[in-house]
């Protein structure tokens, strides 16, 4: 199985691609870590939309077809998605649909703040399995740098112990999606 991971974030010292690709690595998965930087297009417009679609959208997408599961973690930028992950998104979503091409997600936030970026993860589980995502598992990591370590990962025991039941569930759905895709196959 192959899991693609990101943090939904531009920033080069991203906590939210630190904590994306850690979870991934804990999944039972081949990991496919994006850099949203290396997706970086025109802002989105219905006029640019005229222009054509930029490769980069298509690409982006493609990756993601490509996959048995998703995990992303967002950075929240004024209670929302950043302006690097919106417009991806946006451009993404006149790809092909569905957006999320009915994968199945492990959703994740984290921030510097005691909120854990929330407000942006509702935002996004909320809103992800109108456009085509199963969403699995859902975890916001609060105080990143309080709770988190690059070698070991979450410190927090409650926080950990609550992270790997996010993680079982999306690990469950994930055996349970490419079983089918692979008996449908047969």
């Amino acid at each position: 199985m192959k899991v693609v991971a990101f943090g939904a974030s531009s920033s080069k010292q991203s906590i939210n691609q630190q904590l994306a690709i850690w979870a991934a690595m804990q999944s039972n998965a081949d990991v496919v870590e994006i850099d949203l930087n290396d997706f970086e297009m025109p802002i989105f417009s219905i006029d640019r939309e005229r222009e054509g679609i930029p490769p980069k959208a298509k690409k982006f997408k493609s990756i993601l077809n490509d996959a048995d599961g998703i995990i992303i973690s967002f950075a929240e930028h004024n209670g929302s998605y950043s302006a690097a992950f919106k417009n991806i998104f946006d451009w993404m979503s006149r790809v092909e649909k569905p957006i999320w091409s009915n994968k199945p997600m492990f959703l994740m936030a984290t921030s510097p703040g005691a909120r854990g970026g929330i407000n942006v993860l509702n935002s996004a589980s909320a809103s992800f399995p109108h456009q085509g995502a199963q969403v699995a598992a859902i975890f916001s990591l609060p105080s990143f740098s309080q709770h988190f370590n690059k070698l070991s990962g979450i410190t927090d025991k409650t926080m950990n112990d609550n992270f790997n039941r996010e993680l079982n569930k999306f690990n469950k759905l994930l055996v349970e999606t490419a079983t089918k895709k692979t008996t449908s196959s047969a």
